[in-house]
């Protein structure tokens, strides 16, 4: 599978006897499915089809749906009177009148209420509604193809980013693990000298005890935990970004562990060298975790 981008537009249009639809759909970062639609009136009901739609495709994002209807000329019907409707609000207006001293309602008035005066496409015929719902629904579909090809176009180019930060993270993780500053002798050479250090300075000090001390330092400063763990989590998010789908959540999860693995890297060095590397791991991690919130 391919990953996705959750940014992405797509339009589409059909026609069905001198009937024109046209979707644009678009879809931007979001942290579950999301799916709002901008709908004429009498399109009400594909709501939910578009909903169901868009679910069937994707699995996060923001999305918007807009569809736009237009009949050419020559085919729009005049609007249609629900003359039952007007009479019931010609009457309550009568009765306010007689009753409250109400100002007589004019006819342009109760024309201008909602329901009095139909557009045409409520008295098209059942079979042609379902016809254009048909011809709109598919016309969706393309749309949503189009939306589809998009946001894996922008994966790909996302793909490329997200392996090129494993692979910073893992020749920094190489250098930390090389740094002359983790050999043995070095480490036993510097604490060595710290310890010669407090004994000059101060006579009472029990040797042996300062001794057990710095032992214990210089275990508690050893990262090989830490570089081995960087070490997996680059296997594990480039077998992520190579299986595709929908795997931000994975990613960003693992984001939050290669941060906390080059924050304790950082606060366990005793070295500048491996703390320049450990604030050079953040900087690239922030950066991984920065794009990944781009991804499906």
């Amino acid at each position: 599978m391919n990953l996705q981008s959750m940014t992405g537009f797509a339009r589409a249009a059909a026609s069905h006897e001198g009937t024109a639809v046209a979707w644009e759909i678009k879809s931007v970062n979001g942290k579950s499915l999301d799916v709002r639609s901008r709908l004429p009136a009498g399109f009400e009901r594909l709501e939910t089809a578009v909903r169901q739609a868009v679910q069937k495709r994707f699995s996060r994002g923001n999305f918007q749906a807009g569809l736009v209807v237009a009949r050419a000329p020559g085919t729009v019907a005049p609007p249609v009177v629900n003359e039952a409707f007007l009479k019931d609000v010609a009457g309550l207006a009568k009765r306010l009148e007689e009753q409250f001293g109400a100002a007589p309602a004019s006819s342009d008035g109760l024309l201008a209420l909602r329901g009095v005066l139909e557009p045409s496409d409520a008295v098209d015929s059942e079979e042609f509604r379902a016809a254009l719902d048909s011809v709109a629904l598919e016309a969706l579909e393309a749309a949503l193809t189009g939306l589809e090809s998009a946001r894996q176009a922008e994966g790909a180019a996302l793909k490329e980013l997200l392996l090129d930060h494993l692979g910073e993270i893992e020749v920094l993780t190489l250098r930390a693990e090389a740094d002359p500053s983790r050999d043995a002798q070095a480490i036993r050479d510097r604490l060595a000298g710290q310890v010669r250090l407090l004994l000059d300075g101060a006579a009472s000090l029990d040797e042996t005890r300062l001794y057990m001390e710095a032992a214990f330092l210089a275990a508690k400063a050893d990262i090989s935990e830490e570089i081995d763990r960087l070490k997996t989590h680059v296997g594990s998010g480039r077998a992520l970004i190579e299986a595709g789908g929908p795997v931000g959540r994975k990613l960003d999860f693992l984001a939050q562990e290669f941060n906390r693995e080059s924050n304790t890297l950082c606060s366990k060095s005793n070295a500048a060298a491996v703390t320049a590397i450990g604030l050079e791991l953040k900087s690239v991690v922030d950066r991984f975790r920065e794009q990944i919130q781009n991804l499906e």
